[in-house]
């Protein structure tokens, strides 16, 4: 598959079927993920991969999945045959920054603030590169945001200085699956987001 193929395919998937993906199917897309940016090199972004069963009930539980199935929806996190939780470890960045050779970096203003936390730009970037690294391998991925979770870093001891990204869903799509969200069809007009030269509101 052409990289634009890839791009085009790519969408967030919430219904799988249970087959099991191959371990190094899972590694490959894992290995996209690894090779995302990281600022100054810091390599603050991990993966926990999760494949159990029961484990995986435990994460849906944290999410509260039966909720989301009272909603009418189908079975999302429980059925997913592999979960990627993505975490980042800020503290990472900010040791990575203050070595002698990143001295007066634009990272950290004069206050010692950080004006973009690039520990949660690189998780992006690793987010993308395990979304699309699922399309490439012909599987469908989805993301729940960090924030949907109650719990969840004791099920996956989660170290005290790791925030959690949230997480994705690796899977064989269900064919009867369909896009659930806000109505929108689609990525956002070209000319609504692109802009040449300057930004100039209309």
């Amino acid at each position: 598959m052409e990289f634009k193929d890839t791009v085009r395919s790519r969408r967030m998937v919430r219904r799988y079927l249970t087959t099991a993906v191959e371990i190094d199917v899972i590694e490959r897309i894992l290995e996209a993920g690894r090779r995302a940016p990281s600022a100054g090199n810091a390599r603050g972004t991990h993966f926990v991969v999760v494949t159990d069963p029961a484990d995986r009930q435990a994460i849906a539980r944290c999410a509260d999945e039966e909720a989301w199935v009272d909603r009418g929806k189908p079975a999302w996190l429980s059925a997913a045959p592999v979960h990627i939780v993505v975490a980042t470890m800020p503290h990472a960045y900010r040791d990575r920054y203050a070595a002698i050779d990143k001295a007066g970096s634009a990272a950290v203003d004069d206050a010692g603030r950080w004006p973009v936390p690039w520990w949660w730009v690189d998780a992006g970037a690793a987010l993308m590169a395990l979304l699309l690294a699922a399309v490439e391998e012909g599987l469908a991925a989805g993301f729940l945001g960090g924030h949907a979770f109650d719990g969840l870093d004791d099920v996956i001891g989660l170290p005290p200085r790791a925030e959690l990204v949230g997480l994705v869903t690796v899977g064989h799509p269900h064919p009867d699956d369909r896009p659930t969200g806000s109505g929108l069809e689609g990525p956002a007009p070209t000319n609504e987001v692109v802009h040449y030269e300057r930004w100039d509101a209309r």
